[in-house]
């Protein structure tokens, strides 16, 4: 009788860890292969930004007087643009300004509309009307066109373009909010609550804010995508971020007076990373929504 060989029991464990992103991951797959293909293109641009300083050729704001304008090579991938810049390393640097005023002015809507929703939602009445009315107004104006008009007074920064999106789209997350806590407020735990004499913040946030927040929380690709899109119209309007910053819009801007002399590959570029960007954005928001709503994937 020979001794049995000890059992690894610790190489298991490990595997299962490694495993677990790639198992969610398939799991996304099947259950919205909408989502799984923005969230592909999403992360090819965060890695893009995350390893910008790594994987760009040039120096995206270094003037080569010499290379101006010239057609896209072994040396300049994507061409240069009319200041000598290479393209190439402007489009990859361009994705932090992508991620970097989407990912704020998201957060900024929320920490805005989903405490108005709430409060809105719960209590009702004349401070329901005030407030919704009020959001109601920022709705009617275009977006584009209240944006360039704020930004223009405030000033060309980023922290001011940040400011402005976050603002402007917190009615969406609001009246989100405000929808599923008045479906709710009549609910018996609820109800259990406020019989148990728990005040008002802790019915609000501990009690109607996790089963009110999905909705919202389904919202927020889509809406960065909306906040991309604007952040490089302005730019492009020449109110946003100015050149020679490399931000798509203001990049899209530059390479438009070229495109009638045939130098496209300034414009077109970033062009294409913003259509992808939003594109992936757009395509996970919506698959976001079918994974947090049962009934629109069944629907399916």
């Amino acid at each position: 009788m020979t001794d049995a060989t000890p059992l690894d029991l610790t190489a298991q464990p490990e595997r299962s860890r490694g495993s677990k992103i790639w198992n969610r991951f398939v799991g996304i797959v099947r259950l919205s292969p909408t989502a799984a293909v923005g969230l592909v293109i999403i992360m090819f641009f965060a890695l893009l930004a995350l390893f910008a300083p790594w994987i760009m050729p040039h120096d995206p704001v270094a003037a080569y007087t010499d290379r101006v304008l010239q057609a896209p090579s072994a040396e300049h991938w994507f061409g240069t643009d009319g200041n000598g810049m290479d393209v190439f390393s402007r489009v990859i640097y361009g994705a932090k300004f992508g991620f970097g005023i989407a990912i704020p002015a998201v957060l900024l809507s929320l920490v805005i509309g989903v405490p108005v929703g709430l409060i809105a939602g719960y209590r009702g009445g004349l401070l329901d009307e005030v407030l919704m009315r009020f959001f109601d107004g920022l709705r009617v104006f275009p977006s584009i066109i209240l944006a360039l008009a704020v930004v223009a007074a405030t000033g060309q920064s980023l922290l001011n373009v940040i400011l402005v999106l976050g603002f402007l789209d917190s009615p969406v997350f609001a009246r989100v909010v405000r929808a599923e806590v008045l479906a709710l407020r009549s609910s018996n735990f609820v109800e259990s609550a406020v019989a148990a004499g728990n005040p008002t913040w802790r019915i609000l946030f501990v009690h109607l804010l996790p089963n009110a927040i999905q909705g919202a929380m389904a919202q927020t690709a889509v809406r960065a995508a909306w906040a991309v899109r604007i952040s490089a119209t302005l730019a492009f309007l020449g109110v946003g971020i100015q050149a020679p910053t490399p931000e798509w819009g203001a990049m899209i801007r530059q390479g438009a007076e070229f495109m009638v002399s045939g130098q496209w590959w300034v414009a077109l570029y970033p062009g294409l990373a913003l259509i992808f960007l939003v594109f992936g954005l757009n395509l996970f928001g919506d698959g976001l929504q079918d994974l947090m709503d049962p009934r629109r994937r069944t629907a399916k």
